[in-house]
Parts: structure tokens; C-alpha cells; sequence
């Protein structure tokens, strides 16, 4: 079992539209992160309730993410960014939603948490617009996160189709790659996933699952590794164990000196 901490945004308004973030983009990782037994936090940069998109579709797993107890409880509540341990988790993801583009690119807090979660050995994963989060985050080696490497998120493309590319501060796709991102794309609302080491990002809506069950593998693959670490250590152990005691009995056998 690990810990995911799934970072949501807190503008409700995006040039005088309500905007938040995508509904099925929390609620089909959320699934798949629950399904596969691991723990799911919520925190925001504001901390409280997060503002949920209200152009967001429903389905029967948004509507069991809003019908869940513990969900509603830690949305209720979600940590302030400032506040969280990035060492507490194994993994981060970014839900998308046009709210992200207003606070996620320049948030000191959450650029600490990403940076300080990757360069740990987590996971950072982001889908849609989440990726603006991932924009200006540099690692220890100086390098940005996304330079070189495989990034998807919210296309150019995407966002003129609905109209909404004038309203954005930046367009992200052109941000990204303008950092260095080798990007990923499919065609427009087409599922698009991309996995570079311990970072996986996804294009759109239709790519959130498709995120989590990567991040899902990636984690999965963590726990065998340090449970085979585990067994290693106690066979070592045993070993030497078995050998103190062998070297006790022989020196129980040699003839006392006279």
C-alpha cells in the first residue's frame, strides 16, 4: 500500500468564468488508485474545498467519488500545499481543469512539492492542465522537470477547439515545450499517455485513467523492489545469525587450556 497525494486546484474563476477543476479527472484516478488498495489525500493552494468545474460531465464513477464518505471528507478539508510533507507520499497527480491555469504555474509550494517528490524517487503525474503545474519546476541538477523529456497534456489544438484559447493566460502545450517537453500528442480528446521514468503525464480528459493505472504499475513495481530488498536484508541477517552461532558452538568444542 502507498500513499497518493492528489493536488486540486482552488480558482473558481478564470477571466470572469467559473471554472474549477474537471470532475472525472479526480474521480477516475481516485478509482483507480482506491481499487488498487492505496491511500488518497487531497490538498490545494488554498486549502479547504476545491471548486469543481461546472462544465464537468457526470458518470457512474464521478458520481461514486461524490458519494464516498472519506472522499467528501477530505475534499471538505484538503491541506493547504503550503502545509504538506512531501515525504509523506509515494506519489503526486496533478488533476487537470482550467482552474489549474490560474494557480498552479508559479505556486511556490506546489513547485516545492513537485521538486522535492521527484528528486526523492516518487512519482509525478499530471493530466490536462494539471501540467502547468509541472511549468518552471526545477530539479537539483538545475534541470527543469519536463526538459527532455516525453510530456502530454491539454494540445493547443484542444483548446481553440473550445474556444477558450484567448482566455488563457498561456497556452500550455507551447509552455511545455518551450521548457524543453518532448511532447506527446493524439488527436484532439483522443487518449494520450506518457511515461517517461517517474513522470507520467496524460493529454485530456479521456487520458485520466489511463495516468493513474501507469502511476499504478510504476508503484507496484516499487513495492516488489523493496520487498525483494527486504527478503535480501533478512537473509543476510539469517546468515549472519547462523554463522555467529556456529562460530559460538565451535568454540564451545576446543579443549580448554591448560
Amino acid at each position: 500500500m502507498k500513499k497518493v497525494l492528489m493536488v486540486l486546484t482552488s480558482a473558481d474563476e478564470i477571466n470572469g468564468a467559473p471554472t474549477g477543476y474537471t470532475l472525472s479527472e479526480a474521480a477516475h484516478p481516485w478509482k483507480v488508485f482506491r481499487d488498487a488498495g492505496h491511500v488518497v489525500d487531497f490538498a490545494s493552494p488554498k486549502g479547504g474545498t476545491p471548486p469543481i468545474d461546472p462544465n464537468s460531465e457526470a458518470d457512474e464513477i464521478t458520481e461514486e467519488y461524490q458519494d464516498d464518505a472519506t472522499v467528501q471528507a477530505g475534499l471538505a478539508n484538503t491541506a493547504k500545499l503550503e502545509f504538506v510533507e512531501p515525504d509523506q507520499y509515494d506519489a503526486v497527480y496533478l488533476v487537470g481543469g482550467h482552474g489549474t491555469m490560474v494557480d498552479f504555474r508559479g505556486n511556490e509550494h506546489l513547485a516545492r512539492l513537485v521538486s522535492t517528490m521527484a528528486d526523492g524517487g516518487a512519482v509525478v503525474s499530471a493530466v490536462c492542465h494539471g501540467p502547468s503545474g509541472l511549468l518552471d519546476v526545477e530539479l537539483a541538477n538545475g534541470l527543469r522537470i519536463v526538459e527532455g523529456k516525453k510530456v502530454s497534456a491539454f494540445t493547443d489544438s484542444e483548446e481553440t477547439e473550445i474556444g477558450l484559447a484567448e482566455a488563457m493566460p498561456f497556452l500550455l502545450s507551447s509552455e511545455l515545450e518551450a521548457q524543453g517537453a518532448v511532447l506527446q500528442q493524439a488527436e484532439n480528446w483522443a487518449e494520450q499517455v506518457s511515461v517517461d521514468g517517474l513522470l507520467v503525464t496524460g493529454q485530456n480528459p479521456a487520458s485520466a485513467a489511463g495516468v493513474a493505472k501507469e502511476v499504478v504499475k510504476i508503484l507496484t513495481t516499487l513495492v516488489r523492489e523493496e520487498k525483494a530488498a527486504d527478503e535480501a536484508a533478512a537473509d543476510a541477517l539469517r546468515e549472519q545469525k547462523d554463522a555467529e552461532k556456529e562460530s559460538a558452538e565451535q568454540d564451545k568444542e576446543k579443549p580448554a587450556s591448560e
